[in-house]
């Protein structure tokens, strides 16, 4: 097993990309080879910093000398910065040195890079970005979460037969439960958009289509992926993750206010770690680009290297579980094709 790792890519890089780095090599034993993708002089100074033994046969340096920032036009960037860390990754998948490209930097890079570069599967007109989200009942799959903003019916409903197989083979859900995002439960609720894929959902084979949910079921409903388009899916992420941010910080300043409040939380000290764990993105590390013919995983851009550690760790059981065929299979089935005539993006 072998993965690239973007070392520049993400807010606090390379310091945090080296310490998942470290903590990947410890943890993960089929973790056969670790590229790290960035400018030579950098990173080999940031691995002395902090440890890194250079000399370990599992790991070595791909030098890249430009990097795209976080705020840096995607497409437009892969095409003008051709020796970016992010390019040079996803071509290391390409060219079949690595089994798969992590990277928590620009997402919309990296998903261009994946898409001109890798190409789609067959069957696939738009890759999606598969999110997860922990609620009452185990990881819900938000998909497409900002791989693709104007998407169309048909993307969605290639979405749900992706994110089926995703869950399934690598997530292991026995019957994974596919819900479209909407106003309301009634079928007739929603714009017209989600109304024309709703009809095209209930009337695809090989899922579990359970209709139309609301925001509220991503953490009450037993639900395994929620389909959106790239636009909606982004913020109501986002959204989310900000609450949960928002709520723990007035949860500790109200702790604070009494002592005797602060001795209950030291009391609940193992309550709160394990609460933390479930829902911080760090413990599910990345997220996958499903529909494009490489493994790709998408990090968070604050990521921790806690964080970079769990996405190596997505990119090895997505490899493992050989998702791609899996996908290019269920796509067969489908009696008619769910891809339409558009230019790339």
């Amino acid at each position: 097993m072998k993965v690239a790792l973007d070392a520049m890519g993400g807010d606090n890089a390379p310091q945090i990309n080296i310490t998942g780095a470290i903590e990947a090599l410890k943890s993960f034993p089929k973790l056969g080879h670790l590229f790290l993708v960035g400018d030579e002089d950098v990173l080999k100074k940031a691995c002395s910093a902090q440890g890194l033994n250079l000399s370990d046969s599992r790991v070595s340096i791909v030098h890249a000398p430009e990097v795209i920032g976080m705020a840096e036009p995607g497409a437009k960037s892969v095409r003008r910065k051709k020796l970016s860390s992010i390019s040079i990754g996803v071509d290391l998948v390409k060219d079949g040195t690595a089994d798969a490209f992590v990277s928590a930097g620009n997402t919309g890079a990296a998903v261009a890079a994946a898409t001109l570069k890798l190409r789609r599967l067959k069957g696939v007109d738009r890759a999606g970005i598969a999110s997860p989200l922990p609620n009452e009942h185990g990881i819900c799959s938000i998909l497409d979460a900002g791989a693709n903003p104007e998407s169309k019916p048909e993307h969605l409903v290639a979405y749900a037969i992706m994110g089926t197989a995703y869950s399934r083979y690598v997530l292991g859900v026995k019957d994974p439960k596919v819900g479209l995002m909407s106003n309301g439960e009634e079928e007739e609720k929603g714009t017209t958009f989600t109304k024309e894929t709703f009809k095209r959902l209930k009337a695809t084979p090989g899922i579990n289509f359970i209709g139309n949910v609301e925001g509220h079921d991503l953490f009450e409903t037993q639900l395994d992926i929620v389909l959106c388009d790239g636009f909606v899916g982004n913020i109501v992420l986002k959204s989310v993750e900000a609450t949960a941010k928002a709520v723990s910080k007035w949860l500790k300043t109200e702790i604070k206010e009494t002592p005797l409040r602060m001795a209950g939380a030291v009391l609940a000290q193992g309550a709160f770690k394990a609460l933390k764990a479930k829902s911080s993105y760090e413990t599910y590390g990345g997220s996958p680009l499903l529909g494009v013919n490489g493994v790709v995983i998408i990090a968070h851009g604050s990521s921790t290297g806690l964080a970079v550690r769990n996405a190596i760790r997505v990119a090895v059981e997505t490899v493992e579980h050989k998702i791609n065929p899996r996908i290019e299979e269920a796509m067969a089935t489908l009696s008619e094709p769910v891809t339409v005539s558009t230019k790339p993006s």
